[in-house]
C-alpha cells in the first residue's frame, strides 16, 4: 500500500474548511416584529379640516385600507384618525407611510399631492413658522405673508413649479412637501422673501439653482 507523500498531506492541511451554508430567513411581518402586538398611530384632526375630511373621507380610506392595507377609523371623540396594523399588511413602514399621509392632509395638502407620500419613498415633510427666520409683527408680518404668496400666488407657484414642491402657507406656518433636496431650495427662496428680498432677484437665483438641479440629475 503506497502512502500519500508529505507535499500532498501539507496542500491538503493548508485548504481551509468550507464555509456553511448561510441560513435564509423569512422577512418579518408586522406584527411578528412587535412580538404579536398590534402597532397603532393617532392623528389629531384641527377644528377646520373636520369638513373637508369628512367630504374626501372614501379617497382617504380606499388607498389605505385596499392598498396598504392598514386599518383606519375616525375616533369622533376624541376627534382623531386612528391607523393600525392588519395580520396580512405587507411591510412596517406602510403604517408610517400612511399617518404621513393623513398628517399631510390635516396641514392643508391638497389630496393628489398628499397621496405621492403613499407611492413614493423619499418625499418629507417640512414646517417652519415665520418668527423662526424674523422677528415680525403686525403689518411687518402681514406684508411678509404677502411677499410670500404674491398676487394671486404667483410667487408661491413660481416657488412650487421651479423647485418640483407644494407649499402651505397657513397663518405664519409654512409647510412644504417634497424630496430633501427640493425643500431645501425652496426653504432658501421662502426665507429671502421674509426677510424682504424682492421677489424679482428670489426668481433669478431660483432660475439658476433649478438649473443646476437639473444639470445633477
Amino acid at each position: 500500500m503506497e502512502l500519500p507523500s508529505s507535499s500532498a498531506m501539507e496542500t491538503d492541511a493548508n485548504v481551509p474548511p468550507a464555509a456553511p451554508p448561510k441560513p435564509l430567513f423569512q422577512a418579518l411581518k408586522p406584527h411578528e416584529m412587535s412580538d404579536g402586538k398590534v402597532q397603532f398611530r393617532k392623528i389629531p384632526v384641527p377644528s377646520h379640516r373636520f369638513a373637508p375630511l369628512k367630504r374626501n373621507w372614501m379617497e382617504i380610506y380606499t388607498p389605505i385600507y385596499e392598498q396598504m392595507k392598514v386599518d383606519i377609523r375616525m375616533n369622533l371623540k376624541a376627534r382623531r384618525v386612528e391607523l393600525k396594523t392588519r395580520q396580512d399588511t405587507p411591510d412596517v413602514s406602510h403604517l408610517q407611510k400612511c399617518a404621513d399621509f393623513v398628517h399631510a392632509f390635516m396641514l392643508g395638502f391638497d389630496l393628489c399631492d398628499a397621496l405621492a407620500l403613499l407611492r413614493l419613498d423619499d418625499l418629507y415633510v417640512d414646517s417652519f413658522e415665520i418668527k423662526d427666520v424674523k422677528t415680525l409683527r403686525g403689518e411687518h408680518l402681514s406684508r411678509a405673508i404677502g411677499r410670500l404668496s404674491g398676487k394671486g400666488g404667483k410667487t408661491k407657484f413660481a416657488i412650487e413649479n421651479s423647485t418640483r414642491t407644494r407649499i402651505v402657507i397657513a397663518d405664519t406656518k409654512i409647510h412644504i412637501l417634497g424630496s430633501f433636496v427640493n425643500i431645501k431650495v425652496a426653504r432658501d427662496s421662502l426665507c429671502s422673501l421674509i426677510l424682504g428680498s424682492p421677489a424679482g432677484k428670489v426668481y433669478s437665483k431660483l432660475r439658476a439653482v433649478s438649473a443646476r438641479i437639473a444639470e445633477r440629475f
